[in-house]
């Protein structure tokens, strides 16, 4: 395979925008019924080559384009606007199904419902119409949010600034997770007052770039690199107020979603690496000598073991499911305690999905045994993909809020990681 492939993961190489339209025209979802069969026939397809595609160190294109044709990418436009209007347990379902069979892939989708959320909670009727019709013939939303050497997180330095129909915005982003192969890229920025605006250009506009330079150990087929942005021209009808959303007397439960669905795909790493463990003990793992059982499934210590992981599981999965019905009630009316309500059980949730995709996958190699660490069978994706992805912000400051939320009525700040 050439160096010169940009698809190459940390090529650190631009590449060309996705072609547009795609090979097969974008499905579309009308029930949750549908979005959750479409992803469990999806997610078996999925997983079927997912150690060999991470091995392959190669962007999966090919599969993205069969995920968001599927339909799944758009289940959460309103039906107001023509979407399924899905509620946010369903969503919530769906990713981690998708997760459990590749978690790049699941991730890479991430910030597209995201942006969903945002267009819902901020955009005018015009944006609406025309933003949520793009999406639902198919056109996928990356990000330009984050930065690399700033303070903190919201001290951003990529401008925007208005010139006639247009606004002009030049910076430079990383952790920029699905714009590598999005139509449509929005971006952070902010204006001489240094108020956060959302800017959703197209991913063609000249003057903006996206390397494939992502370089971590895990979620490595996300292509979360750098997206370059010099002099990028942005129609006035593509930028939404975003900082409306974190207003204290009339917040949206943007954050609250955002965090929804990263707790959903640890939710998901961890039933994968689970569901992987199972399938090696039964099939490949020896009894140990002491236990003095044909099998390692008869092992006393290591049905105990799973025995807590996946009762940890279901646990995750009713959490996500009351962290979902929160959102959706904050959705339908928010207001300052509604969307509290809804970042904390976010939080709550996000706490076990956190813990337990970490447990889950480093239990793996301890009940599977060392025949588990070779490397055809790739099972340390699991791990790799799960200490990276919990990463996003930090599990500690999660037991912090939820605490001061009942013990002193305290609601959450307001921002994208809380």
């Amino acid at each position: 395979m050439s160096l010169s492939n940009p698809f190459i993961v940390g090529s650190g190489l631009p590449v060309p925008p996705p072609l547009w339209p795609r090979a097969i025209p974008t499905a579309r979802i009308e029930t949750d019924a549908d979005a959750l069969r479409i992803a469990q026939d999806l997610a078996v397809h999925l997983k079927q080559n997912a150690a060999a595609r991470e091995q392959s160190n190669v962007f999966p294109l090919e599969e993205l384009d069969l995920y968001s044709t599927s339909g799944l990418w758009g289940i959460t436009v309103p039906r107001s606007h023509g979407g399924a209007g899905v509620s946010y347990s369903t969503l919530g379902k769906v990713v981690q199904t998708i997760a459990a069979a590749d978690g790049a892939l699941a991730q890479i989708a991430q910030n597209h419902w995201a942006a969903v959320a945002v267009i819902t909670s901020c955009g005018t009727d015009s944006q609406k119409e025309e933003l949520f019709g793009l999406i639902l013939e198919g056109k996928r939303c990356g990000n330009a949010f984050s930065e690399r050497g700033n303070k903190t997180l919201t001290d951003l330095k990529t401008q925007l600034v208005r010139e006639g129909e247009h606004v002009i915005i030049t910076g430079k982003k990383y952790y920029c997770t699905g714009a590598l192969a999005a139509d449509l890229v929005p971006i952070v920025a902010v204006d001489d007052q240094g108020v956060a605006w959302l800017a959703i250009a197209d991913r063609d506009t000249q003057g903006l770039t996206v390397l494939n330079d992502w370089s971590a150990f895990g979620q490595r087929q996300t292509g979360s690199g750098t997206v370059l942005l010099e002099n990028v021209r942005v129609p006035l009808t593509r930028v939404l107020p975003a900082w409306k959303a974190y207003l204290p007397e009339n917040p949206r439960p943007d954050s609250a979603i955002s965090q929804f669905i990263q707790a959903s795909i640890d939710g998901g790493i961890a039933q994968g690496a689970l569901e992987d463990t199972i399938s090696f003990v039964k099939t490949r793992t020896r009894a140990w000598i002491d236990s003095h059982q044909d099998h390692a499934y008869e092992d006393p210590y290591t049905r105990h073991i799973l025995g807590g992981l996946f009762a940890r599981l279901s646990a995750c999965r009713a959490l996500l499911d009351v962290a979902g019905q929160t959102i959706d009630t904050a959705v339908a009316r928010p207001t300052p305690t509604s969307v509290a309500a809804a970042q904390i059980a976010t939080a709550e949730a996000k706490i076990f999905t956190t813990e337990l995709a970490l447990d889950a996958t480093n239990k793996l190699f301890e009940l599977a045994g060392t025949a588990a660490t070779d490397t055809r069978y790739n099972l340390d994706r699991y791990w790799r993909n799960a200490r990276t992805h919990t990463l996003h912000d930090p599990v500690r400051w999660k037991y912090a809020i939820v605490g001061d939320y009942y013990l002193n009525g305290t609601f959450p700040p307001l921002h994208a990681w809380s």
